[in-house]
């Protein structure tokens, strides 16, 4: 009896060491777990931070990510204060472009087949030239970030801003603390094509692109373009320009049908120019500009206008002349090295663009017997706006062709400007300005 009652004893004391063992088992274990996890997590850790100082490392001095870049400390000195017209200095709602984060996320535009393909793996880093004057500083913000962030880091070389003029040099300079971001001043104002010339000069890369100082590029925007001048490198490329509302900043998707630029020189220089469906970009479309034209807007564009009419259109400016006569009276300065390059290159006459680039474009020739405005006394033939079917009638004379430039033509026997023949209304007396 005492013998079994030792036996019962001892199990009793091994059942209760057993438990004991069991308990402590599960909490050492437990302990382990834990510890682990806090070293996973301090391991994990460590690795973020590690990653980060290395990405710093990476940058030069001063440098810093676009993502710890101070957004509100860079757009506080010139936010909109109240009472001030959030429209005056930028022809646009500045105070909800300033409300907006410098990294936000936009609609992807594209079409489907866009979001799927695979891109080029070997394309050429690229050169990002930004030329801007007195720019509202959330819409050059979120430009220069969204290309850095909307592109693969290793097609991205550069950013260059051409700050041309500014009045605040710190608009630009301030920039200058990004990561890739290069910032030129120039002394004086340039313009816009001087500006990015400039900025083409100091690219360091093999390929140039061109932005607007209130664009934001959409989701893999700068593949597509590489892909296509890698192909050829005599390709000029464009994305399709979506369009940011300019009062309440909202991205909207623009029409894949939109026309592009018909450069002359690209053409006529044995280049291409294409508009690449799968790139978008996203402008913002003001009004009126928010800066003034050094003699005013209208001379400088009827400046440019005429020079590239001299240089490029050959016996063809005639036309031009015609329907903008009052170019004749604006200055457009010394073109020799332009038709000397011209020359040099082997570029193509404009009789060429106008039988293989634009074919569709109507061009009067030995058919077409006049040229010019129907005038009676102030009033001259306008097509008032219309197209094809639509009524014309009269209108005070501008003296800027346009609607006020018919032409007769033998063949038809009628007068043509885009008007149906039937619906010319004419006095018996006017006067026909003969095209020479």
């Amino acid at each position: 009896m005492r013998r079994k009652s030792r036996i019962l004893l001892c199990f009793a004391v091994l059942w209760v060491l057993g438990i004991a063992y069991y308990f402590y088992s599960g909490t050492t274990l437990s302990r382990k777990d834990d510890w682990s996890g806090i070293n996973s997590n301090r391991i994990q850790s460590h690795s973020n931070a590690d990653d980060k100082a290395h990405s710093l490392e990476t940058l030069p001095p001063g440098k810093v990510r676009w993502q710890d870049f101070d957004q509100d400390l860079y757009l506080g000195a010139t936010a909109v204060r109240p009472g001030q017209d959030p429209y005056a200095r930028n022809k646009f709602n500045q105070v909800e472009s300033d409300k907006l984060r410098m990294d936000r996320s936009v609609p992807d535009t594209r079409h489907d087949h866009c979001r799927h393909k695979q891109w080029r793996t070997d394309l050429s880093a690229s050169s990002v030239v930004i030329t801007f004057h007195n720019e509202a500083r959330s819409a050059l913000l979120r430009t220069v970030v969204s290309v850095l962030k909307k592109s693969p880091p290793h097609l991205v070389k550069e950013i260059i801003l051409v700050d041309d003029y500014s009045d605040n040099p710190e608009d630009g300079a301030l920039l200058g603390k990004i990561e890739k971001v290069r910032v030129l001043r120039n002394d004086r104002r340039e313009g816009l094509m001087r500006s990015r010339v400039r900025g083409a000069d100091a690219a360091t890369a093999s390929v140039l692109t061109f932005l607007d100082s209130h664009c934001e590029c959409n989701e893999h925007w700068l593949e597509p373009l590489l892909e296509r001048v890698a192909e050829d490198k005599t390709r000029v490329v464009s994305p399709i320009i979506d369009v940011i509302n300019m009062d309440n900043f909202q991205y909207v998707g623009a029409s894949a049908d939109l026309k592009g630029e018909i450069s002359f020189r690209v053409w006529q220089c044995g280049g291409s120019l294409e508009i690449i469906p799968c790139s978008r970009v996203g402008h913002v479309f003001r009004k009126q500009h928010p800066y003034t034209f050094p003699g005013g807007s209208g001379t400088v564009f009827a400046r440019n206008t005429r020079r590239a009419a001299e240089v490029w259109m050959d016996d063809f400016k005639n036309f031009y002349y015609a329907a903008v006569p009052s170019a004749r009276n604006v200055p457009y300065g010394n073109i020799q090295s332009r038709l000397e390059m011209k020359k040099r290159l082997g570029c193509k006459p404009f009789k060429w663009y106008l039988e293989n680039v634009y074919p569709e474009l109507r061009v009067p020739d030995h058919q077409d017997i006049a040229f010019g405005a129907l005038q009676q006394g102030q009033n001259c033939l306008d097509t008032l706006g219309h197209f094809a079917d639509g009524v014309v009638g009269v209108y005070e004379c501008h003296n800027a062709g346009g609607n006020q430039v018919p032409i007769q033509s033998k063949v038809l026997n009628s007068l043509m400007s885009g008007v149906a023949a039937e619906h010319w209304v004419m006095d018996s007396a006017v006067t026909l300005g003969q095209f020479k």
